[in-house]
């Protein structure tokens, strides 16, 4: 069997020009945040501890825990709230169609019985208020002209509902049921972010006109605005109240964020500038915040989550970041096990350490790969252009990138273990050997190539075809002669790779098909591996290899034992949301995935008896 001991969590999803809204878990140190079509609930004194709700049929936008912790709603692109419980399987409570577009906001009233949703709809459909259990409405929401960013409820009686958006207006309503009662437009820009103070005395709203807006809870008259001096130079995209309502957390374009106090005399003005470190590009924008008990969190556009302590703000951050796109390739660093190096196709690179979690972003080479494997000190890469990378690895950063130019768009590479020199490269008609950043030979083969794999010694190459079939070529320098053809699948071939002790290779298709074969013989070795229902993306070997798994398209692992049938198989059902792309075996038994949802998982195997 195979139990999950580690997530290594995906990132929020972020948009330039928005703000984004993580939610806590007011019991706990829980948070929430969205990425595709998954919710997070993710730890911040346990960033290891994570859990994930993957119900939601659209890419989900929001998600905020009801006030007694017990329950979670949750919105998505298509105007749905899903109300589901925030512990053990997220058993679903209700599912309702709130907006008819996307739902931005939304907030639990203080009793937790009703929920109000804003966003973007037909008609003047912008705003709902309604009961958690029954879905029935609890007021009109007119006095919008476009899309609403954001929503609040007043913690104390009696209720309050502030919504503002894109029209530059912040509309108050009283209730319930609600009915409009006034408007302000103090602002010259979209108001990104509106927040009751947690005394229910006053609310701010937010804006991208750079300004920030204090008024009273119980009248909605305007009490004054933010300091300018030392104020924002670009759009506030978020707002966050302290627990003593003293304070708030603001975090702007300009890739600050400012803790404002506020007292009961008017005085508003920054009492400190948080900056967090990065790479100076438009990704460490900050676009959303938390105040959380004695935690501070930023989001940046790049969706890097920094974390301040309260009581020590010139504390260094605790970092918590990922990936936020599809990771395709997962491997696990010889020289150090512990080491886990992970891919994006977005070109981003990520290192892991086992225990641990999220260690470093390693420093952009190439805007888009393809591609990857790691062999000793230095990653070989491909994207989509004609070029293969070599790229050194120093620490937790990329050296030197030297690449060459193939003059087709790689297909699949495969590096020579024992002679990292060595690189094999499939293109459309054929495969390209690469000694170094030197071509040594282009061969067509004369049919069109979809996998390869070169033995670690680099004597033999096995190619595979759309035909479904195994082409086997000793190789001499830089040449390729053919010495068998091996017929079994019934698909275009999608990956082949050798088993560690070299004497025994797999190979997976299109078709959900995976087949071991013995190396001297060239003879089956294990059949009957047909327990996916989508193609197969990915396969790896273990270390000793008594074990080869396979990651399918139908989010599942199957981990095969050598020697025993295939039908006693270990399955680890819905590894990932959307299909697995990687995988990797650690030193002792344990497997790497990774995946469409972004995420890096750790399995632990224990084979059966």
């Amino acid at each position: 069997m195979a139990n999950l001991s580690e997530t290594y969590a995906c990132i929020p999803s972020t948009e330039r020009g928005r703000g984004i809204l993580i939610s806590a878990n007011p019991k706990n140190n829980a948070i929430l945040y969205c990425n595709g079509r998954s919710v997070f609930i993710r730890h911040l004194d346990k960033p290891l501890d994570v859990s994930v709700y993957t119900d939601h049929a659209y890419p989900t936008t929001v998600a905020r825990f009801s006030p007694n912790g017990e329950w979670v709603a949750s919105a998505d692109v298509s105007g749905t709230v899903r109300i589901w419980g925030s512990y053990n399987d997220h058993v679903l409570k209700n599912e309702f169609r709130v907006l008819t577009g996307r739902i931005d906001d939304l907030q639990w009233s203080p009793d937790g019985l009703r929920i109000v949703a804003c966003g973007d709809g037909k008609g003047k459909s912008f705003v709902r208020a309604f009961m958690w259990d029954s879905g029935t409405s609890v007021g009109e929401f007119d006095g919008h002209s476009r899309r609403v960013l954001s929503c609040a409820f007043k913690p104390t009686r009696p209720f309050r509902i502030v919504t503002c958006g894109e029209d530059f207006l912040v509309n108050f309503y009283e209730g319930p049921p609600f009915r409009f009662k006034l408007s302000h437009r103090d602002h010259s820009n979209f108001v990104n972010c509106v927040r009751f103070s947690p005394d229910g005395s006053k609310f701010i709203t937010v804006s991208s006109d750079k300004k920030g807006v204090l008024y009273d809870a119980k009248t909605a008259g305007k009490i004054g605005e933010l300091s300018m001096e030392d104020a924002h130079k670009g759009s506030i995209y978020a707002v966050s109240w302290s627990p003593d309502s003293k304070q708030v957390l603001t975090v702007s374009a300009d890739k600050s964020a400012k803790i404002w106090a506020i007292s009961e005399d008017g005085h508003r003005k920054v009492i400190k500038t948080l900056t967090c470190t990065g790479s100076g590009s438009f990704e460490d924008m900050l676009v959303g915040c938390l105040w959380h008990n004695n935690y501070l969190v930023t989001v940046s556009l790049g969706g890097t989550m920094s974390v301040f302590s309260a009581t020590d703000l010139d504390a260094s951050p605790v970092i918590l970041s990922g990936h936020m796109k599809n990771v395709n390739s997962v491997v696990v660093l010889k020289n150090n096990p512990n080491v886990i190096l992970s891919c994006s196709y977005d070109g981003l690179i990520v290192k892991w350490t086992k225990g641990i979690g999220f260690t470093s972003k390693l420093n952009k080479v190439i805007d888009k790969i393809k591609c990857f494997v790691a062999a000793e000190e230095e990653i070989v890469t491909s994207g989509f252009d004609n070029k293969v990378w070599r790229i050194s690895l120093q620490g937790d950063q990329c050296g030197e990138a030297e690449c060459v130019d193939i003059g087709n768009q790689p297909k699949d590479l495969s590096v020579a273990i024992l002679f990292p020199e060595l690189v094999l490269v499939a293109i459309d008609s054929g495969v390209v050997l690469l000694q170094g950043t030197k071509v040594l030979s282009t061969v067509n083969l004369g049919f069109p190539v979809t996998a390869c794999t070169l033995a670690p010694d680099g004597s033999e190459a096995i190619v595979g075809g759309e035909d479904g079939k195994l082409h086997i070529y000793s190789v001499k320098g830089d040449s390729f002669s053919e010495e068998a053809v091996l017929e079994k699948h019934r698909g275009p071939i999608t990956v082949i790779r050798y088993s560690p002790d070299v004497s025994m290779f797999a190979s997976g298709d299109v078709n959900r098909e995976a087949v071991v074969w013995d190396r001297a013989s060239r003879e089956l070795k294990l059949k009957n591996m047909l327990y996916h229902t989508a193609r197969i993306n990915c396969l790896a070997w273990s270390h000793d290899s008594s074990m080869v798994a396979t990651g399918s398209l139908d989010t599942c692992v199957i981990i095969y034992e050598i020697g025993k049938p295939a039908s006693s198989r270990i399955t680890i059902k819905g590894a990932h949301l959307g299909g697995v792309y990687g995988l990797a075996f650690t030193e002792e038994n344990s497997i790497i995935s990774s995946g469409e949802d972004a995420c890096v998982r750790l399995w632990t195997v224990t084979p059966q008896e």
